[in-house]
């Protein structure tokens, strides 16, 4: 492409990313669309000259966007919240044009060591253990993932090569395959779908403990699990806490779970804190993660509240060897003559390549800096805004006698549910009901979740276009299609 080709589609698709943001509030939240829509937008087949710049962007609206969830818009309270800053955008432009595959240091000495910096310096305003910093106490450190679920696999395939490792020690008659069958991984049943993904693919048996009534496992439902299970020669292999549960922002008490990992059991303890490890950058949270310090792993997205753009997971080991023992393979065309003394990535992850990521780190915290993560710094958001917009949620939800919180608000999370009315209609279906009602309704979009045979709402706040305006929109709507269950 020319550059003056290329300098005025880039200007362009710019300007129109920055219209898109800035006129958001005007476009549906969810789309209007059923399953295979596309098909009908589309050509049978690839086009076989190539089309000019303004035919393909002239399709954006029209394709596209016909099509598309819009995950910043001030009506999206689903799941959890999609970062998105400006610093984040242009690292991703710079990435993207100045392309690199940094699976070794070899391969791009300024990818790897840029990632080793920035997971330092997220460790530090994180206020993890030591431990988790590079060089610092031991081997441990921290990498780039794509998402959680991959920080889950790869630390699920570590603890099955350490305990296998362990397992043939003792016993050198035995053969892998024999050990296999008897793992066992620990979690709660509030924690995410995909700790039981990740048991499926290293084909390891998951054990979804109760976290009771308050959403959270504590150390004698761990514990009695573990005995249950030892006396049925099985090997317990793996713990996974959560710290903000995707169903209710719950936390599992780590302190007590990790004494049991690492003072009883000897079992490697994962925190999926995949939401909530975001507040730790705020001092006053920090109490959510007490015990961390025994942990073996621990994974946040900092694509859902530290505005970095997705995907970016960020995944801190006490000791790096049981990851690159797990999955090292080297290959003629990899060796490089500092291998023994630098970070080679690809040995910390399932893919070999990788994307320069922590440009996108680099970038927000160079030019957001801690304290604009922590406080409110002319436009950007951060988490104690998204708290303080749950709490005015609640509050809203509470002057109302028909609805009720489900859970604690802590976080950024609000879970209610319309009461029984008195009439003969089970409540749940109620609630069902009126989540059908809100989806048909369009205005906005949330998601339900089921807690020990509760069926309720989430409003998930803290996007980027999250407001008050937009809270009383989304519970005017609720309140409108309460009316009419």
């Amino acid at each position: 492409i020319e550059p003056d080709t290329f300098r005025i589609a880039a200007t362009a698709m710019i300007d129109y990313i920055i219209n898109y943001n800035k006129e958001i509030g005007n476009r549906q939240t969810f789309p209007d669309v059923q399953p295979g829509f596309m098909r009908n937008l589309l050509r049978a087949e690839a086009p076989k000259v190539g089309e000019s710049w303004e035919d393909v962007y002239s399709d954006i609206e029209r394709v596209v966007m016909q099509g598309m969830t819009h995950w910043v818009a001030p009506g999206f309270f689903a799941y959890f919240p999609a970062a998105l800053s400006f610093p984040a955008l242009l690292a991703d432009l710079l990435c993207g044009g100045a392309p690199c595959i940094g699976f070794s240091w070899a391969a791009s000495p300024s990818c790897t060591e840029m990632e080793t910096v920035m997971m330092d310096w997220l460790a530090k305003a994180l206020d993890l253990p030591p431990c988790f910093i590079h060089g610092r106490h031991g081997p441990g450190g921290g990498v780039i993932q794509g998402t959680a679920t991959e920080s889950m696999l790869v630390t699920m395939i570590a603890a099955r090569n350490k305990v296998i490792s362990r397992e043939l020690s003792r016993d050198p008659k035995l053969s892998k395959y024999d050990i296999l069958p008897r793992m066992v991984v620990y979690t709660s049943d509030c924690s995410h779908s995909s700790v039981e993904k990740v048991g499926l693919l290293s084909m390891i048996e998951v054990r979804k403990l109760s976290a009771g009534r308050k959403g959270v496992l504590r150390r004698k439902t761990l514990q009695d699990a573990i005995d249950k299970d030892k006396k049925n020669n099985k090997i317990p292999t793996f713990v996974c806490a959560t710290l903000g549960t995707t169903p209710c922002c719950t936390y599992d008490n780590v302190d007590e779970i990790g004494r049991i990992c690492k003072f009883i059991e000897d079992i490697w303890l994962h925190i999926d804190a995949a939401y909530a490890g975001a507040a730790l950058i705020c001092p006053e949270f920090r109490h959510i993660a007490d015990g961390i310090k025994r942990a073996t792993s621990f994974n946040l997205n900092l694509h859902k509240w530290l505005m970095v753009n997705f995907d970016c997971s960020g995944l801190w080991v006490r000791d790096s060897s049981y990851l690159t023992d797990s999955a090292n393979v080297n290959a003629l065309f990899l060796e490089h003559q500092t291998q023994q003394t630098t970070i080679d990535y690809r040995h910390w992850q399932i893919p070999l390549g990788r994307r320069y990521g922590s440009l996108k780190i680099w970038f927000v915290l160079c030019m957001v800096g801690i304290d604009g993560l922590q406080t409110h710094v002319r436009r950007f958001y951060h988490v104690r805004r998204g708290v303080a917009e749950a709490k005015y949620f609640e509050n809203l939800v509470r002057k109302d006698e028909r609805f009720e919180i489900v859970f604690p608000v802590t976080l950024g999370l609000v879970c209610l549910k319309l009461k029984r009315p008195g009439l003969n209609i089970e409540e749940n279906a109620i609630n069902e009901e009126l989540n059908r009602k809100i989806q048909a309704d369009r205005r906005i979009h949330l998601v339900p979740s089921i807690v020990h045979g509760i069926y309720f709402l989430r409003v998930a706040t803290g996007s980027v276009n999250c407001s008050r305006q937009a809270l009383d929109n989304c519970w005017d709507v609720i309140r409108e299609m309460s009316q009419l269950v």
